[in-house]
């Protein structure tokens, strides 16, 4: 996945995460779902901007950011801040 599609998918979750804010304020899903589906959101963009930042570190340091693939959901999430 290069640097463009993976921005691509950013800002489709990010579109998404809108569509889900809206449709729970016009009550057509419920604040349950809008959290469960938000969390979902949430790990993808932790996933997508782990991802992007490792590309661009490996472009930096003169590697091939193509050889970079997304780490698991659990391995982002559990990194410190």
């Amino acid at each position: 996945m290069d640097d463009k599609t993976v921005l691509t998918r950013i800002n489709d979750l990010v579109q998404e995460e809108h569509q889900l804010r809206t449709q729970v304020q016009s009550g057509q899903i419920s604040s349950d779902d809008e959290r469960t589906r938000l969390r979902q959101l949430e790990e993808s963009l932790d996933q997508c901007w782990d991802l992007l930042r490792r590309r661009r570190a490996a472009r930096a340091a003169g590697a091939d950011p193509d050889a970079i693939n997304a780490e698991p959901v659990s391995e982002v999430e559990g990194y410190l801040q």
